[in-house]
């Protein structure tokens, strides 16, 4: 909505500039070029990460120090906090680092961007930065037409780097020129009146751009043209640290409450520092003078001082913020509630991990788990069975037998709820991933995610064609059927157990030679089981027509187990080490499988026929 009640103002703003002084075009093509860099180093750091820098985050996270070491390095060599920023908030979203963490890179981050302004003041306006960009250029288009997207990565940030050149060069022309025939220093402002008013125009101007960056850039240039007095570049300065926190606040709309609170952390901590600069301009302006002197800075150069200016000030409002974090935590946590937890809506797939491929496969795998803590329940209440009791029990068969009483609930209801809304949103999710520019590796696994979400859902509603029966031969003793009918909740109670069991194990000791054996016991059971009800119709203990809708349901119960034997053989056995290798090797394809059912079988037949 901002953005477009401002795009007619800009426009106008833009026309106007345009007809009075060919110069101001100058300066506006410099913004322009040097945001179209930023955009597209952006993108080459996207590409040519591939899973690195979300690997480097996800591991340098543990403290504080260590995020704010990470804000700072990864701010300084992207020179973009606003990526940074967007990059924390996916992080933070998809629950791979906590919210303190969140905060420590974003306090980095803001010292991290001072290294543009030193950039800018101490090389861009010292060279003819512009003979660097061509060549920079000229090598970069020929890497963004390869193939390999990490060459074409490569392309992109060498792209970016030679249109930041270009754009500052453009813009520290366009000043030169244009003082020739407008002196802006007309309107500087001094006292508290300039302080304020320069500060929320240095503000704006950041909102407009969503970059700092490039306001900074554009301070430094005009400040070096002698077109804006270095009393009010400070306080653009200024305002431009208050704008910057437009990104992450963009960028929290479509994040959870974790990455909400980061965006209020942000803009509190901006807010802060640009306050207490405000307050103590006089006491920094002379600390900034006395570090200027201290290393041989001029007197009257003014960009390297107002660079030493934004370091000092960034820098302090860490110092300041530090030991409040906790307090500033707890505030967040106080402001910001979790919402009450709907189990029917999704917890992890919003557009905030959307970006890179960690918090996109780490989001979808937490979903699917939840989508399968959804279906556990369901299944357990559609066989009349509670999910503490089973766990619980040491012996499933008994706590079965014993579970009588009918669990009352629409289970139609609860699988449109909590089961297929999930679903329907896993799906559309993978869809979506599908159509960005993601590694290969991570949409295998995405797709993998999605079809266990389908298996899951294949299982519930197996259970769905069970729950009538169910309660018509469980509730009440009614021989035979009622032993069958005990047998399949068994089997898929004890399925589900050892399923919990595997999700609770360290991940170094998951195997899937259980799997291989449950999947022999399920294909055994399925196929004797015919045997077992025609003996039991020979033996007149189970009526024709009860044993053709055991016959039904059992179709049903093994088809369920199975959908749960291979969703968790998707999920869980992932590990890529020695012991996984061999694994496999032993591990059983269907029709080995299926040769040793038949085997199993027909000696079992042997034997009775003896």
């Amino acid at each position: 909505m901002m953005k477009k009640s401002l795009l007619p103002v800009i426009l106008l703003v833009l026309g106007f500039g345009f007809w009075l002084s060919r110069d101001f075009q100058e300066i506006a093509a410099g913004v322009a070029i040097f945001l179209f860099g930023m955009l597209m180093l952006e993108d080459g750091f996207k590409l040519f990460s591939g899973g690195f820098l979300e690997t480097v985050l996800e591991k340098t996270t543990g403290s504080v120090a260590k995020s704010m070491g990470f804000g700072i390095l990864s701010t300084t060599i992207m020179q973009s906090s606003s990526l940074v920023s967007v990059i924390t908030i996916s992080f933070l979203s998809a629950g791979l680092i906590s919210l303190i963490a969140g905060v420590g890179i974003i306090f980095g981050a803001n010292i991290g961007t001072t290294t543009g302004a030193w950039l800018v003041a101490g090389f861009g306006l010292k060279v003819n930065i512009a003979s660097y960009a061509l060549p920079m250029l000229a090598i970069a288009i020929v890497l963004v037409f390869q193939k390999n997207k990490y060459l074409r990565g490569a392309g992109l940030v060498l792209a970016g780097l030679g249109f930041l050149f270009l754009g500052i060069h453009y813009m520290k022309e366009g000043f030169e020129s244009f003082k020739d025939q407008f002196d802006l220093t007309r309107f500087a402002m001094t006292g508290l009146l300039g302080l304020l008013v320069y500060t929320l125009v240095g503000a704006a101007a950041t909102v407009v751009m969503q970059s700092s960056h490039a306001t900074m850039t554009l301070i430094i240039t005009a400040l070096a043209a002698g077109q804006i007095s270095y009393e009010n570049a400070l306080a653009l300065a200024i305002g431009a640290n208050i704008g910057t926190t437009i990104t992450a606040i963009i960028g929290s709309f479509t994040a959870n409450y974790q990455g909400k609170r980061l965006a209020l952390a942000h803009l509190i901590f901006n807010l802060v520092t640009a306050g207490v600069a405000l307050v103590f301009i006089g006491p920094i302006r002379q600390s900034v003078d006395l570090v200027s002197a201290g290393v041989g800075i001029a007197d009257t150069d003014f960009a390297l001082k107002l660079a030493v200016f934004h370091t000092i000030f960034n820098t302090l409002g860490v110092v300041l913020m530090l030991p409040l974090l906790n307090r500033l935590i707890r505030f967040l946590e106080r402001v910001i509630t979790p919402p009450e937890e709907d189990l029917s809506q999704p917890k992890y797939l919003s557009e905030a991990v959307d970006e890179f491929p960690q918090t996109v496969e780490v989001a979808m795998r937490r979903e699917v788990k939840h989508l399968y803590d959804n279906a556990v329940e369901l299944i357990l209440h559609g066989l009349n069975l509670h999910r503490d009791e089973v766990f619980a029990s040491k012996d499933i068969a008994a706590t079965v037998r014993a579970s009588r009483k009918p669990v009352e609930f629409d289970i139609d209801e609860r699988y449109e709820a909590r089961v297929k809304t999930l679903y329907s949103a896993i799906v559309e999710f993978a869809t979506r991933i599908g159509s960005k520019d993601m590694p290969a590796d991570v949409m295998d696994d995405i797709y993998t995610l999605r079809d266990v979400a389908g298996r899951i859902v294949r299982a519930v509603k197996a259970v769905k064609h069970l729950r009538r029966n169910v309660n018509r031969y469980t509730v009440r003793r009614q021989g035979a059927a009622t032993d069958l009918y005990n047998q399949l909740r068994t089997e898929i109670a004890r399925i589900l157990v050892e399923i919990r069991q595997l999700d609770l194990a360290d991940p170094d000791d998951r195997s899937s030679l259980w799997l291989d054996q449950e999947r022999m016991q399920v294909e055994t059971d399925g196929r004797e089981t015919n045997t077992r009800i025609e003996a039991l119709i020979r033996q007149r203990e189970l009526d024709a027509s009860v044993a053709t809708s055991f016959l039904n349901d059992s179709s049903y119960a093994y088809s369920a187990m199975r959908d749960l034997l291979g969703a968790a053989r998707a999920y869980y056995i992932e590990s890529e080490d020695a012991m996984a290798e061999v694994e496999r090797i032993l591990a059983l394809d269907d029709d080995e499988l299926m040769a040793i059912v038949r085997d199993a079988i027909n000696d079992k037949q042997k034997d009775m026929a003896q």
